[in-house]
């Protein structure tokens, strides 16, 4: 039986790798954002993130970066739509 590794937040926060990039996201909102109250910086953001790719492997790696392809790949299909749908109107 093998059991879901799980990599730290800069403050020490437990985020399991079991290929859900949803809960690594929402890791990182509440490391950054909710931590802050609102008052980050695009540089909070990029350290914070470098700091957890830094303790994915290679696999683990492809694994996100894929699924984080997907998710923007539909985010911005739906905003293009969105303008298109806007512009019929």
């Amino acid at each position: 039986m093998s059991t879901t590794r799980t990599i730290k937040t800069s403050s020490g926060e437990a985020i399991a790798l079991d290929g859900d990039l949803l809960a690594v996201l929402e890791a990182l909102y509440r490391e950054v954002a909710v931590r802050r109250e609102l008052e980050h910086s695009f540089e909070d953001v990029s350290k914070e993130i470098a700091h957890i790719v830094d303790q994915l492997s290679p696999e683990e790696l492809k694994q996100y970066l894929t699924e984080s392809l997907f998710l923007n790949s539909v985010s911005y299909e739906n905003q293009k739509l969105e303008a298109w749908v806007k512009k019929l109107g």
